[in-house]
């Protein structure tokens, strides 16, 4: 009986000494500086232009509460928060359920945030699961609820979170997924804007609707539960499929969101940006973004690929300055968020052999060395052996020169350049050209079996494409508060890692695989396009079973264009085609204005005509222009390496 009692006393001190400390932490809320809700999360990204081409919450887009659907306030309530009018930030009952559930099943099973909780979070707070996070979200919670009503807290909420498919907030959801003002929803749509935000990416109804509608079903069944839904309409809903738009009222590109994630990602890493700033999203940023490029982009990705299965990566770089005025990383941000051209690691195939030739030329020598192209079994130590093969297994069987090999893309003579040169060579070489992914030094390096980020590859390709300086290759000029004070701000640091007159050879030998003067046992690998183009350009292509790569640029402009599939299925040859018309249609219509800005012949260069192929003397006829530095003219035979024939 004492021990009752004892038990008694104990439990009522220690319920006066929490009403006493949660008086004690209202009490110091209440007086704390009052939470500013409408600026916070003001995202705005701005193209290279200063155009406005994304806002975040907290904009001009913010809806009032009257002007929302009850249906969704009542949803949104009855999945999220259901005694969210009766609590002051925190369900205390709901905590102790969920804590025994917990307890029970050994994990986290259920939590038990209220709504006041999950709007400091998505506004203040990073997503970290640690104590000192949990500390700050309670006090940032009792603030809120201290200083605003409850409708004020709701319609923050709603016009804050996330819906998906990078949307923002209620009115920009309704607006994108319906067509209509939040306030016009249908009980239907209400449900299934109300599910999305338990998982924007798994719940989205344009990615995965069937799961979406499940969502859904859950949302309704929790109405019903407390009281806001009758049986018989809970019965009767979803008999038929709700209608989705999926489209923005402005800058309608549906791979728009893709470059947006790259900036914010690059965000993250830039020094001078106030914590607190980029938590709470309140920025304006200047980027680097050419909308009528992107725009372009787009058009001609979903204008050539005929597959819905097939993903598009892509890149369009100003090779002066290192700005990415477009990227798209997949077909469709609204399906699938992931994005292949920063976050994705592909072989590169045939496009990895302009960095080899370059180290070639380097290391002594010529456009016109050879070797000969013919099928080849290369034996190493330990009887290990290695056979490549050519495309469609053609072969000149005979000495072909650098500049052949390069534009009918020769995989045997990259072999043999590569052995020749030393494995190393190639690894040191992409390397100070700014690529930044592992690269693995043995026989097939040269022809791209490793795999790379295509912003890293970039890089690499943007060395060759100013003529010979290693830049970074960035998103963002210029970041802002609201207030316009600049926290940062670009500077292009540029530095000669190549010698120019190299580069200057390796660039002609390129502009060769759209040449019709090299067509001969084969052909040139793009010279199919070459009626399209009013410019010239250093281009490449790269094939693997699994991918397709099409790389090209002038002084101007470097792009460059993947296909494949997100789990490496073999891809179809016509996919060569797509890549090319990608490539080729996008690049003229962006320097449709500009005249052929090709790059100026250094003084120690020389231009011989020669044959394309055996690289002997010619004086009419099929002649092309072989580059040399001064004092190295002529037709170098290379040493062959160690093969078995």
């Amino acid at each position: 009986m004492r021990k009752v009692r004892f038990l008694i006393k104990f439990g009522i001190f220690l319920f006066l000494i929490f009403v006493i400390g949660m008086t004690g932490l209202y009490t110091y809320a209440y007086f704390s500086p009052k939470l500013e809700l409408t600026s916070i999360g003001q995202m705005y990204i701005y193209d290279k232009d200063e155009n406005l081409v994304y806002q975040g919450s907290g904009s001009s887009e913010w809806v009032n509460l009257n002007d929302i659907s009850p249906y969704l306030i009542d949803a949104v309530i009855s999945v999220e928060d259901k005694n969210f009018y009766k609590h002051q930030g925190f369900d205390y009952l709901r905590i102790a359920k969920a804590m025994m559930l917990n307890i029970k099943n050994k994990s986290i099973v259920q939590g038990a945030s209220t709504i006041s909780q999950q709007y400091i979070k998505n506004m203040y707070l990073d997503f970290n699961q640690t104590w000192k996070r949990k500390i700050e979200e309670a006090f940032l919670t009792l603030e809120l609820e201290v200083h605003y009503d409850k409708d004020e807290i709701l319609e923050g909420y709603l016009n804050t979170i996330n819906f998906g498919a990078g949307n923002y907030g209620v009115l920009n959801a309704s607006k994108y997924y319906f067509n209509k003002n939040a306030k016009d929803l249908t009980l239907e749509e209400a449900l299934m804007l109300a599910g999305i935000p338990k998982n924007p990416s798994n719940y989205n109804p344009i990615k995965n609707y069937d799961k979406c509608i499940e969502r859904a079903k859950i949302v309704a069944l929790s109405m019903k539960n407390n009281g806001s839904l009758e049986e018989e309409t809970y019965k009767n809903l979803f008999q038929d499929n709700i209608e989705i738009y999926g489209k923005r009222e402005t800058n309608n590109l549906q791979m728009l969101m893709y470059y947006q994630d790259a900036v914010l990602k690059e965000l993250e890493t830039l020094n001078g940006i106030p914590s607190s700033l980029l938590d709470s999203g309140s920025l304006k940023i200047y980027t680097s973004l050419d909308l009528n490029a992107q725009t372009k982009l787009e058009e001609e990705i979903l204008e050539n690929i005929k597959d819905e299965n097939l993903q598009v990566a892509s890149i369009l770089v100003d090779p002066e300055s290192g700005a990415i005025r477009a990227l798209t990383g997949g077909t469709n941000y609204a399906e699938t968020q992931f994005n292949r051209a920063i976050q994705a690691k592909r072989q590169v195939g045939s496009t990895m052999k302009p960095f080899l030739y370059y180290a070639a030329l380097e290391n002594g020598m010529t456009s016109s060395s050879t070797f000969v192209s013919e099928p080849t079994n290369f034996v190493f130590a330990n009887n290990q052996t290695y056979h490549p093969n050519n495309y469609n297994d053609i072969y000149a069987n005979k000495n072909i020169t650098m500049a052949a090999a390069l534009a009918y893309s020769d995989n045997i003579y990259a072999v043999k350049t590569h052995l020749f040169l030393g494995e190393e060579t190639l690894v040191k070489t992409a390397e100070k050209m700014g690529i930044k992914d592992e690269l693995i030094a043995n026989p097939s390096l040269a022809l791209g079996t490793s795999e790379m980020s295509m912003l890293h590859f970039a890089n690499g390709y943007t060395t060759l494409a100013n003529g010979g300086y290693l830049t970074d290759n960035y998103f963002i000029e210029r970041v802002e508060d609201l207030n316009g004070n600049v926290l940062y701000e670009h500077k292009n640091k540029k530095k000669m890692v190549l010698n120019s007159n190299y580069v200057y050879i390796l660039n002609e030998m390129l502009s060769n695989t759209s040449n019709a003067k090299f067509q001969s046992y084969t052909t040139p690998t793009a010279l199919s396009i070459a009626s399209k183009m009013s410019k010239k350009y250093a281009l490449k292509t790269g094939t693997t079973k699994t991918d397709y790569w099409t790389v090209g640029y002038n002084k101007d402009a470097l792009l460059m264009v993947w296909l494949g599939y997100d789990d490496a299925s073999n891809i179809n040859n016509e996919a060569s085609r797509w890549a090319k018309s990608i490539w080729v249609n996008t690049i003229e219509e962006y320097l449709k204005d500009n005249e052929d800005n090709w790059y100026e012949t250094p003084s120690n260069i020389v231009g011989i005509l020669q044959d394309p192929v055996t690289g002997n003397p010619v004086t009419n006829g099929n002649a092309s222009v072989f580059y040399y530095v001064k004092g190295s003219e002529g037709n170098s035979i290379s040493p062959d390496v160690n093969t078995t024939e």
